[in-house]
């Protein structure tokens, strides 16, 4: 693709690094910026900044933050006893949103994946078995993906977990096999979450 200006192509070429954005996107975006007022690409800006700069990780739950406790740890209305350990960020929001769940979480950043060189060291679990550890917690619950990397990581997990008193149980499988948890419809992922069943290894 030919470009009329070198500041332009450059603005595609950043923007084309999102996920799903092509360069014939990225190029509709930039030219609508073109369009706009100054101020909006300057406040584009500083808030991308402002999010790499700020954005912190719940030193609880792996949760994105905006201090060093999420407000979900942080709400004394939710159930502490009860924690349901999900892929990442986009989980958390898309059970969030069915208002059915009123425990806390467990953000893993990831899913084991051998294929891709993913074990269970590069993901958040030594502080989860230390949060069952240390507090009473009553209910673990998986909300995994039900693909093969989420069957594997709920796999270990509750051979880990086995030997912790602890209840280990998994979202019904409403959701559909080999399905992305964040693309699950909200009544969908509410009801399962509702009728969780006992977690079986």
């Amino acid at each position: 693709m030919n470009y009329p200006s070198t500041l332009i192509e450059e603005a595609v070429n950043e923007l084309s690094r999102f996920p799903g954005i092509g360069k014939k996107s990225a190029l509709r975006m930039v030219l609508y910026l073109l369009k706009q007022e100054e101020s909006l690409a300057v406040k584009m800006g500083e808030a991308i900044s402002k999010l790499r700069k700020e954005i912190q990780f719940c030193k609880q739950c792996n949760n994105v933050s905006d201090a060093q406790i999420c407000n979900i740890c942080a709400n004394p209305k939710r159930d502490a006893q009860t924690i349901c350990v999900v892929e990442d960020l986009r989980d958390v929001m898309a059970i969030e949103n069915t208002a059915q769940y009123f425990g806390t979480y467990h953000v893993l950043g990831g899913l084991i994946n051998p294929i891709q060189g993913v074990g269970p060291d590069q993901l958040k679990i030594e502080n989860l078995f230390a949060r069952v550890k240390n507090h009473e917690v009553k209910e673990i619950i998986m909300a995994l993906s039900a693909t093969m990397e989420g069957d594997t990581t709920g796999f270990y997990l509750a051979r880990k977990l086995k030997d912790m008193s602890v209840k280990i149980s998994t979202i019904s499988r409403g959701i559909a096999i080999g399905g992305e948890l964040e693309y699950a419809d909200e009544i969908t992922l509410g009801r399962s979450i509702l009728s969780r069943i006992p977690y079986q290894s």
